[in-house]
């Protein structure tokens, strides 16, 4: 009986870890950019940004593609002015995952067009700041 128990359990948190993922496990890439020493990956389960509310993942890695836990993080999505509308800044509010390097973003873009992903990092990585373009369906 102790050791249906114990495989039942281990069964079940191997379930819970799989259904909270493991912060970029199966998405797929939406877009990458170079931001300061750094390569930033956004991804989702499909490689889409919409426009609304949406989950993604922020991946950081080094020139080897390692994952690299870069301290405190920040994603903001800037469109420029354009005739009458005034630019928008939509922020990502980030959060760490199990995974050092990884961070859970959730965003709500007010429209589909192009944006630029404005990240910013500084910690035990050192610190970078860049922006590349993406686009929003």
């Amino acid at each position: 009986m102790r050791k249906i128990f114990k495989t039942t359990a281990a069964l079940f948190l191997l379930a819970a870890l799989a259904a909270c993922g493991s912060g970029g496990a199966g998405d797929r890439e939406i877009k990458s950019g170079q931001v300061g020493a750094l390569t930033v990956t956004l991804a989702n389960a499909d490689g889409v940004l919409r426009h609304g509310e949406q989950e993604l993942n922020v991946i950081f890695k080094d020139a080897s593609g390692k994952t690299q836990d870069v301290g405190s993080a920040s994603l903001n999505f800037y469109m420029p002015a354009m005739g009458a509308m005034a630019a928008m800044n939509d922020a990502a509010t980030l959060t760490t995952t199990q995974t050092p390097g990884v961070y859970r973003a959730k965003v709500n873009l007010q429209m589909a067009g192009e944006w630029q992903a404005q990240l910013a990092y500084e910690g035990p990585a050192g610190a970078g700041k860049g922006s590349f373009p993406v686009t929003a369906q």
